[in-house]
């Protein structure tokens, strides 16, 4: 039998109640399909940096290591200043651990109703793949006498060919196992150096997928399309802060950002790759039990099935549309189902 050693960060704020919640989803599946799964607990985040000074012990990175996979929440705090968060845990994990893969799936659940008049379970389901360590996210920048009158801040974008490489390759083969066609969104009409190269590099990859469609779409073009044509995506490949962006729309098209779940992804499984919802730590509804739990128990299904349980992966995503279809709905979805209540409907499902 197969056993998983997960290291498990609930963070901050709604993270200590859909973290446990989606939990008990994946302690059922790997009950159900006959593998184990053990958890150890970190209490990392905002309120440890608060107490200690920092978000991670200094040697975090290497206590992660140990482990197949992280199970992460949310991180942030409002008494905590919000840049810190990512610089502190999320970009270091992201980077230490090469997890250049940013997996951001948008589809339809059944039993959901779009935002969106008259699109369908049909027309709304594609992937976002967002290149995760390069880019506009590397935080290469400085101010420079920021109170004066000519005070200037710079941050600077950084592509390499090999980080453009590493993550078209990825997204076309991914799009190989779907429905063959790669969208890459990019804005190379105004950002001339850096962007015109991620479109040259990407366009030489894509000379390798022969039978992969592909398409160049500009970020506001591709915006306006996720709300009247969402139907023409299939795998979308882009740049940190495109993807960032465009898979919070995403959530929004699917009905609500507690819907989406993440992956960020080391495909050589050379370092443990880490697993996440796309939503923050919501201190303003902690504790009150009715935070949407989908996002992570959906993220849940990412991690098992980067694991080698595509089986497994698989059940949870149908157990949590089986849910949706008897009516069920939590707060966000206009509902009235508690999040421990939701995700137990999701076990029983199984």
């Amino acid at each position: 039998m197969e056993n998983y050693k997960l290291a498990v960060v609930p963070g901050d704020g709604i993270g200590h109640e859909i973290i446990p919640a989606a939990l008990n989803v994946l302690e059922a599946v790997s009950s159900k399909h006959g593998f184990g799964i053990s958890y150890d607990f970190f209490e990392w985040g905002a309120g440890r940096y608060e107490k200690e000074g920092a978000f991670m012990p200094e040697d975090g990175l290497e206590t992660l290591k140990k482990h197949d996979a992280v199970y992460f929440g949310a991180v942030g705090l409002p008494s905590v200043d919000d840049t810190l968060p990512a610089k502190l845990y999320t970009f270091r994990v992201r980077t230490a651990f090469q997890q250049y893969v940013n997996y951001r799936p948008v589809k339809l659940f059944k039993g959901l109703e779009s935002p969106l008049r008259n699109k369908g379970v049909a027309d709304i389901d594609f992937v976002v793949i967002r290149e995760n360590n390069e880019g506009e996210f590397v935080q290469s920048g400085a101010m420079f006498r920021p109170e004066s009158p000519e005070g200037l801040a710079m941050d600077t974008s950084i592509f390499t060919r090999k980080g453009i490489e590493r993550i078209a390759h990825y997204s076309f083969k991914l799009a190989q196992k779907r429905r063959k066609k790669v969208t890459n969104v990019t804005k190379s009409n105004t950002l001339i150096h850096s962007l015109k190269y991620w479109d040259a590099v990407i366009e030489e990859v894509s000379a390798s997928y022969p039978d992969v469609e592909y398409v160049k779409m500009y970020i506001d073009n591709c915006s306006a399309n996720f709300v009247l044509h969402p139907e023409y995506f299939d795998v979308i490949l882009t740049t940190n802060l495109f993807g960032d962006i465009l898979s919070d729309l995403g959530g929004g098209i699917m009905g609500s950002l507690g819907l989406g779940g993440s992956g960020n992804i080391n495909p050589e499984k050379d370092f443990p790759s880490m697993f996440e919802p796309i939503h923050g730590s919501a201190p303003d509804i902690a504790g009150r039990n009715i935070a949407n739990p989908v996002g992570t128990i959906w993220s849940g299904a990412l991690l098992l099935e980067h694991l080698g349980q595509k089986a497994a992966a698989e059940n949870i995503v149908k157990a949590v549309e089986r849910v949706f279809e008897t009516g069920l709905k939590t707060v966000d979805l206009g509902g009235k189902a508690k999040t421990d209540e939701f995700a137990q409907r999701v076990v029983e499902s199984l």
